[in-house]
């Protein structure tokens, strides 16, 4: 009898996660439209969450196997003597689908599948094949933030990470390294005194002088320093970055008297779904609101969100805003940094230079990525402005988004990866 051992110890408690990620490769297209169908019918809010996704019963049926009468058969089929071909057949009576419309006791139904994708899943489906564009972890690691730990030893530091150990043997070592020399020439002096000390009265004279010597050997032997500052040892630290990756987004939104609520909601749409993408390639994100009609100003994301203003538009001054506070808090060399523009088009004629001259020379040099959504239809002055400067900067994009069915496809575009087809 043979013996199998399975190894399910890669697999932890969830025993059945191989034959889930096959059923998962399997049925892909069905997947992917059922998440596809989740973002159109669900808050943006609600995305970080699984789905339920039903699999037709024709799907996932297999293929059998099974043995046929086989050998050599002779068959008499009837004729058919009461149509010919091209013959129209009427439809049964008792209902379209050709029942007699009367429930039957019979039969067995089959219900189509349904399973439930996981958190974790079904954000990998939603952002399968999308990727950061000009993604560059330039700076990597808090600029205060280090990890400090043991490194061996070094002859400098601090009292309190001496190592009395490792300085005592360094001490011993020098003291014998020093002194082998004059305690070799003490031993060989002293077995010579010992032979002359046989005949005292002829040899006084040598006998005086290799006493002299003898007591200077010695003396120098005590002048070597039991502790030397060169034997000291102290426990070596060094400092390692954490390595981790910042980035900043920037939410710029137009709240003047022209956005209407519908507007903003698409605005605010779009806001959450760039701050769950940048969640899945940064560890630390700071976001930044500005809202603007003729004025700018930084809020808190409630306020943001919620409250409500009325007024013309000033676009510019949400940009101005913008470049200072990269200026004072998001040195670009520390941070990646995202812009995020949501307006209707509407702005101040004499103002539309004016935002494309501030996105040219301060925002863009600086920014990783900067889109512009347009939450109407009609194209002004500023989006003929904003579609000139994108000619000439890859990391600038502009696309329109009218109804909710359209942010998932434009934001899909606007942050394919390079290189793929749109």
């Amino acid at each position: 009898m043979a013996l199998q051992i399975v190894d399910r110890r890669l697999a932890g408690k969830n025993k059945s996660i191989g034959n889930r990620e096959r059923f998962l490769r399997r049925h892909q297209e069905q997947i992917r439209e059922a998440v596809r169908k989740a973002v159109t019918g669900r808050g943006i809010r609600d995305m970080e969450q699984g789905e339920s996704v039903t699999i037709p019963k024709k799907d996932i049926s297999e293929p059998v196997f099974h043995h046929g009468q086989g050998g050599s058969r002779d068959t008499v089929h009837p004729g058919n003597t009461d149509h010919l071909r091209g013959d129209r057949i009427k439809r049964p009576q008792g209902g379209a689908n050709g029942g007699s419309g009367q429930a039957s006791d019979t039969g067995e139904g089959e219900d189509d599948f349904v399973f439930t994708l996981s958190k974790e899943e079904f954000m990998q489906v939603f952002f399968e094949n999308l990727a950061l564009p000009h993604l560059m972890r330039s700076q990597i690691g808090e600029t205060p933030e280090w990890k400090t730990h043991r490194a061996g030893y070094t002859r400098d530091g601090t009292p309190n990470n001496l190592h009395i150990l490792r300085s005592m043997r360094g001490a011993l070592g020098r003291r014998l390294a020093l002194g082998s020399g004059t305690r070799r020439e003490l031993v060989h002096q002293k077995s010579l005194l010992a032979r002359l000390e046989r005949a005292p009265l002829e040899h006084e004279s040598e006998i005086r002088h290799l006493r002299q010597e003898i007591l200077e050997l010695e003396l120098r032997i005590k002048k070597i320093p039991f502790l030397d500052p060169v034997d000291l040892r102290f426990r070596g630290r060094v400092k390692t970055p954490i390595p981790t990756s910042k980035a900043v987004m920037f939410c710029l939104m137009d709240v003047s008297g022209s956005m209407d609520e519908g507007r903003k909601g698409l605005a605010k749409q779009f806001f959450i779904l760039l701050y769950l993408f940048l969640t899945r390639h940064y560890e630390k994100i700071d976001i930044v609101f500005i809202r603007h009609h003729t004025q700018a100003q930084e809020v808190d994301e409630d306020t943001f969100f919620h409250a409500t203003e009325s007024g013309g538009t000033v676009v510019s001054s949400a940009l101005e805003l913008m470049q200072k506070i990269l200026g004072q808090r998001y040195p670009a060399a520390e941070w990646n940094i995202y812009g995020a523009q949501a307006s209707d088009g509407d702005n101040f004629s004499n103002d539309n230079g004016r935002c494309r001259e501030i996105l040219h020379d301060a925002l863009l040099p600086f920014c990783r990525y900067f889109a512009y959504v347009q939450v109407a239809e009609t194209e002004q002055d500023l989006w003929r402005e904003y579609s000139e400067l994108a000619e000439g900067h890859a990391n600038f994009a502009i696309r329109k988004v009218t109804e909710p069915e359209h942010i998932y496809p434009v934001f899909r575009d606007l942050f394919k990866k390079e290189g793929e087809a749109a």
